[in-house]
């Protein structure tokens, strides 16, 4: 093996080294992304979540009201 022959596969080495490194970098930053994304669908759902059982009350209140009305009126 000559010197250019070692001296191109060195520089091969080190240039799939850099883009092994990008790549992951990059899918890095991808991943980070996309679970900062899903975080924010987690909250909305959780205020959502926590918001159910509230207006759940506030619909058997309005319900209890509306037959109050109704037995006054007749």
């Amino acid at each position: 093996m000559d010197m250019t022959t070692a001296a191109a596969t060195v520089i091969v080495g080190v240039l799939s080294l850099i883009g092994t490194a990008l790549g992951s970098w990059g899918g890095l930053k991808l991943m980070s992304y996309r679970i900062e994304q899903l975080e924010k669908k987690v909250e909305k759902h959780n205020n959502y979540a926590e918001r159910i059982p509230i207006v759940e009350e506030q619909i058997k209140v309005i319900n209890h009201r509306l037959e109050d009305l109704e037995k006054g009126v007749s």
